[in-house]
């Protein structure tokens, strides 16, 4: 049985073996490890990615910042920061980018990688969504929109989960009345027929990709 105990020290088991194995060559391990991660030294640091970036000044670190600080080795700054959790996937950076680099596969495969060495900030609210959204696709293949709202809400606690539901009791109403939320969905919902199956393609999948990061299955 996996327990947040043991995913922790997975995950801690790995990130010692990153630091071990790559020791200070912080580039070579997004190359081996992250997504699209070659092509990082690719950038030529015009910084047309920054000024395309709808979210501009307000995040820490734009992506030309991130792949200078790769380059120049900050792996606990890089794998700390929340700024690859803030990409919207515009693609305007990609877009733009003047010698066609893959920005935003590079920042999605930078946040899924310091997430799986458990170094992303704990409380960054889209890594929370998305693991949520994950862990609810996956149990039965199919999305419970009831079962994933209710975990949005309550995610801070019962008080807290009440004022939130309070708060979108309109827009509550107003998926009911219009069948997109099922309440009878709390005590089981939709799933794929072949939920084995599906399963089997997400364990495999996870076998493929933890060979190819460099990460050890128990």
């Amino acid at each position: 049985m996996v327990t947040e105990a043991s995913t922790v020290n997975a995950a801690a088991d790995a990130n010692n073996a990153a630091v071990a194995r790559y020791r200070n060559d912080f580039l070579k391990e997004v190359e081996d490890r992250v997504e699209e991660g070659h092509w990082v030294k690719m950038c030529m640091q015009c910084g047309v990615c920054a000024g395309s970036c709808p979210f501009g000044p307000h995040w820490e670190h734009s992506p030309q910042k991130i792949f200078m600080m790769i380059r120049a080795g900050k792996r606990t700054e890089v794998l700390m920061s929340d700024s690859m959790f803030m990409c919207t996937s515009c693609y305007n950076c990609m877009v733009r980018c003047p010698r066609k680099l893959p920005i935003t596969h590079i920042m999605h495969g930078l946040a899924n990688y310091a997430h799986r060495l458990g170094l992303a900030p704990k409380n960054q609210p889209t890594r929370e969504f998305a693991t949520m959204f994950w862990h609810n696709l996956a149990r039965t293949g199919r999305i419970n929109e009831l079962k994933l709202t209710l975990a949005v809400y309550f995610k801070d606690g019962f008080v807290s989960g009440i004022k939130t539901a309070m708060t979108m009791q309109g827009i509550g109403l107003g998926l009911l009345k219009a069948k997109r939320l099922n309440p009878m969905e709390i005590v089981g919902g939709h799933k794929l027929k072949d939920l084995k199956g599906f399963h089997a393609i997400i364990a495999k999948a996870s076998e493929i990709e933890d060979r190819k990061k460099g990460f050890t299955r128990n």
